[in-house]
């Protein structure tokens, strides 16, 4: 049972930055694939970006592509969100999650954090 604890959210301005992080407690860390996804108010939740095990190759949705890069340290058991150029519709709660590699990025992780809210005033 992989147990996942995001933080680092908060209220920031439309513009600026913000770094999530999420440690798991897991100590084979490395053998999981990392993602984040977000829900706003009223809506679903929605892939936001994913890492291999290695951190190497990273995928994005189109919303938050350019302006969010998801990274990893395996030796701190941490996945990080830095989000630049913040917008409105981009507050939401945001959740990292994990899986064993296998099928697609976007889709079917298996373990989930609580969540750490992101508001980002106009």
């Amino acid at each position: 049972q992989v147990q996942l604890v995001e933080s680092g959210g908060g209220l920031v301005q439309a513009g600026g930055s913000m770094r999530l992080s999420c440690v798991a407690s897991e100590r084979t860390f490395s053998s999981y694939t990392m993602g984040w996804f977000r829900q706003a108010p009223g809506k679903e939740r929605e892939f936001v970006a994913a890492c291999s095990w290695n951190g190497r190759r990273t995928y994005y949705s189109d919303s938050v592509k350019g302006r969010f890069a998801i990274s990893r340290d395996n030796a701190r058991n941490t996945l990080y969100l830095q989000m630049n150029s913040l917008k409105p519709e981009d507050t939401a709660v945001y959740f990292c999650a994990a899986k064993l590699p296998s099928g697609s990025y976007y889709a079917r992780y298996d373990y989930w954090g609580q969540g750490t809210q992101v508001t980002v005033s106009s």
